[in-house]
Parts: structure tokens; C-alpha cells; sequence
């Protein structure tokens, strides 16, 4: 067996026993242990001391449009994997739309795999995508790896990734059922959208009126009707009307397969607070109202809410126009979840504890990466080190996405990332990033 080679030591470490001073020696980019703070560290091991920076385990996000390839000039695999790691996330699950060609048969899989593979500095796993026509390629996607299927129930924006009708998504949901899988939806209603007014110019109050709650509501409470008559595991998409939260709730206690992840921007912004023509606050389900924001949070709080991961789906700066109806729908998000979440969690009372569940505890269960999401004994060495109580304002030129475009530009947030971790390998120092050493996931086989 190989010698202890390294030790992290804090006053701070969260662990999933809690916060407390210690000692975390690695070997083989594997957690050995977690000790006492003052214990001596073994010959030949270097130490790196932080002090009173909070050792985190490393962010999962599983739910990031890396758009690559075919549409890189949006986003790409380099720059994405770079952002993410300056922003504390180690582990990151890929979109299978917005990339060209989409993640919806094995052979397109395989050609995403090939671009990412010498450009990720994080570890990178991929989803599959459910489209009208493609059930016989779910089962071959599942035995390649992905970790589950998106599918969308109104319009996803781009053409290659159309919309799954009713008796469409009950084909797809039935086939992922027979094995097992996971179905991530978008869930909005489509005859709700078609009801609603057409947005149009740049007042965010009149696109807001064209993403109705209910569109939201009645697909969620569809979805579980289905997973129920299937026995089928489903998880809903960046959840943003909390008057699905109830419903949700319900379903769960009755045995219904339903997991629910939400995403810093409604956590975090409001749709008071969005100018006119600030389209780089423009995405689908919409940004709503401070009420329905503290509702998600109390739906974070008492675990209707899972998790907290990024969508980041990002765009070219000519697409960001100040038309509500016209701008490409994404926030760019990436590289802030971390500290976004957490200048609103302690002002809500909430602990570094509890956004590390919804971080990254939690995700890494979604998708069932067991070596992820916890400082632990036989864990992936993945860290973030952070200093919880300094403050940085947001320069959208400083971030590391492909395009500077930001909904947080000139924010001031708490927590700043101090490094990053993989496999016991520092990535990122604060101010400089390390060659890509990530490794691409597969599903973990039973």
C-alpha cells in the first residue's frame, strides 16, 4: 500500500458528521482518514495548513449545458471545467442539448467523449437525452454510461432537441423504467405557454406573464401521475414555482420516485429587482416574484427541495439582445453558485452544512457517484477551500466562462474560493488553473 502523501489540515472541516477541526490524509487521490486536527502527520507527507478556511468536500453540479461541440463559441469543455473549478465544483454532469451533435444516441455520446476527454480540468459525466423517435437508443445510452435521460415537455429552443408529447414521454419513461433509470424533465406544460401572452420587447414583468406558475404546476403534478402508474424514478429540472411544493410533498410520502433539484438564481434574484432589456437575467421556467422565493428556501429546509445545482447554460453576447421574446434564455452561473448560495443561506440562517448538503451531497446521490459529495473515509480527495466571511464584488471579466456575461455582474458575495482540489491534486490556487487532469464518468454499475 501506498504512503500517506498528503494532509489537509483545518479548524474548520465539514464532514457528514459535522464541523470540526481536523486532519484529512489522502493517498492515491483517495480520502484514508479523517483525524484529529492535532495529529502528527506521517513521515514524508506534505501538510498544507488552512487555518480557519472551511475545507469543503468538492461542489457536484449535474446540471451544466456545456454546449460542446458544435456550438464552442458559446461555452466548450476548457473553459466550462475551468470555471467550474475556480467556483469549488469538482464534478460536473453535462447537458445532452445545446451541443452539436445532441447526447440522444451512443455514437453522438462517443463523439462528446472524444472533445472532452484532454479538455476537462474536473471530472465530467454526461446525460442522455429522450427525443420523439429515439426509445430503442435509451437502453444502449444507459448500458454506455450516462447517468440518466433529460427530456423536455414544451419547446427546448433549439430544434435538434424537440419536445416530447404525452403519449411520447410515457414510451420513454416506460423503457427507462424497465432498467431502472432516471428521467430528469423539464416540466412546463406547453398549452399553458401557448395560452399565456407572447413576450415580446423589454419589459421583464411581460415575460414573466408568458411562463405562467400553472404551466409549471400541472406538468409536475402530470409527471408524478406517470412515475406513479410506472413505478418510474423522476427528477424535475430547475424547480421555480413553489406552488408545485405541496404536491410534490404529497407524492413522496405516497412512495412516488420523485426527486427535485432548484438553482442559485431563484434562490438568489428576484424578479423585482430585473431593469428592463436585462435579458442576461432571461431563462425558462422564469426568475419570479421575493414571495415565491422564500417558499423554495422553506422547501430547502424541510427537504422537499433536494438539491441546488447551477443550469448554467450560457450564450453568445449577440444572442443576450435586450428583447425578452428574442434573447437566448440561460444565466451563466458556473463559477458563483457556491458563493451566491451562501451570502443567501447565512442570511437566512442557514450553515455552510446545510449548502454543502444541497451542493454537493446530494447531487452526487442523484446521479449516484458514492465516491463524491462527502469528507469520508474511502471518498474521491475532492476539496474546496473557502474563506466564508470575505467578500468579493462580481467582475464579469474575470470570470473563466467563455462568455462574460453575468445576472450577478457588480454583486458583492461572501465566500471566496481559495483553492480546489481533485483526487487530492490542487487545480486551482485562487489565482492560476492546472492542466486538465479530469476524468470522464460513467454510471456506476450495480
Amino acid at each position: 500500500m501506498s504512503e500517506i502523501e498528503l494532509v489537509l489540515r483545518s479548524t474548520r472541516v465539514v464532514t457528514p458528521e459535522g464541523t470540526r477541526a481536523a486532519s484529512v490524509t489522502v493517498q492515491d487521490g483517495k480520502i484514508v482518514a479523517v483525524l484529529p486536527h492535532d495529529a502528527e502527520a506521517p513521515a514524508g507527507a506534505r501538510v498544507e495548513d488552512f487555518g480557519d478556511d472551511v475545507l469543503l468536500p468538492g461542489l457536484v453540479d449535474t446540471h451544466v449545458h456545456v454546449n460542446d461541440p458544435g456550438r464552442t463559441e458559446w461555452e466548450g469543455f476548457w473553459t466550462a471545467t475551468r470555471a467550474a473549478a475556480a467556483g469549488g465544483i469538482t464534478t460536473l454532469v453535462d447537458m445532452p442539448l445545446n451541443s452539436l451533435p445532441p447526447t440522444t444516441t451512443v455514437d453522438n455520446l462517443d463523439a462528446k467523449r472524444a472533445v472532452a476527454r484532454s479538455k476537462a480540468h474536473i471530472d465530467v459525466g454526461f446525460w442522455g437525452g429522450a427525443i420523439p423517435g429515439n426509445v430503442k437508443d435509451l437502453r444502449p445510452l444507459h448500458e454506455a454510461g450516462v447517468f440518466g435521460f433529460k427530456c423536455f415537455l414544451s419547446p427546448s429552443g433549439v430544434d435538434e432537441f424537440p419536445q416530447v408529447d404525452q403519449e411520447q414521454l410515457a414510451a420513454a419513461l416506460g423503457e427507462i423504467a424497465a432498467f431502472d433509470g432516471l428521467l430528469i424533465v423539464h416540466a412546463e406544460d406547453p398549452g399553458h405557454l401557448d395560452a399565456a401572452p407572447e413576450p415580446h420587447g423589454p419589459k421583464y414583468a411581460d415575460f414573466l406573464a408568458s411562463r405562467p406558475r400553472v404551466s409549471e404546476n400541472d406538468a409536475i403534478a402530470g409527471l408524478i401521475e406517470l412515475a406513479r402508474k410506472l413505478d418510474a424514478r423522476v427528477h424535475v429540472l430547475h424547480l421555480s414555482s413553489s406552488d408545485a411544493l405541496p404536491t410534490i410533498a404529497a407524492a413522496r410520502a405516497d412512495g412516488v420516485k420523485i426527486t427535485v433539484e432548484t438553482c442559485p438564481h431563484f434562490l438568489t434574484l428576484t424578479a423585482e429587482e430585473i431593469p428592463d432589456g436585462a435579458t442576461e437575467f432571461k431563462c425558462c421556467p422564469p426568475i419570479r416574484e421575493a414571495g415565491n422565493q422564500d417558499a423554495l428556501w422553506q422547501g430547502l429546509a424541510d427537504g422537499t427541495i433536494d438539491c441546488i445545482v447551477s443550469d448554467h447554460s450560457p450564450s453568445t453576447t449577440d444572442l443576450k439582445t435586450p428583447d425578452f421574446g428574442t434573447a437566448w434564455g440561460g444565466i451563466s452561473s458556473l463559477q458563483l453558485g457556491l458563493p451566491a448560495i451562501w451570502t443567501a443561506a447565512r442570511e437566512r440562517g442557514h450553515s455552510l452544512e446545510d449548502v454543502v448538503r444541497w451542493m454537493s451531497a446530494a447531487p452526487a446521490e442523484l446521479v449516484g457517484l458514492g465516491d463524491k459529495g462527502a469528507i469520508a473515509a474511502g471518498r474521491d480527495a475532492d476539496f474546496a477551500v473557502l474563506a466564508p466571511d470575505a467578500t468579493f464584488t462580481v467582475d464579469p471579466a474575470e470570470l473563466q466562462h467563455r462568455n462574460k456575461i453575468t445576472a450577478y455582474a457588480g454583486k458583492t458575495l461572501y465566500g471566496v474560493v481559495r483553492s480546489t482540489w481533485l483526487r487530492g491534486r490542487k487545480i486551482n490556487d485562487g489565482a492560476t488553473l492546472a492542466e486538465p487532469t479530469g476524468e470522464l464518468l460513467e454510471r456506476p454499475r450495480a
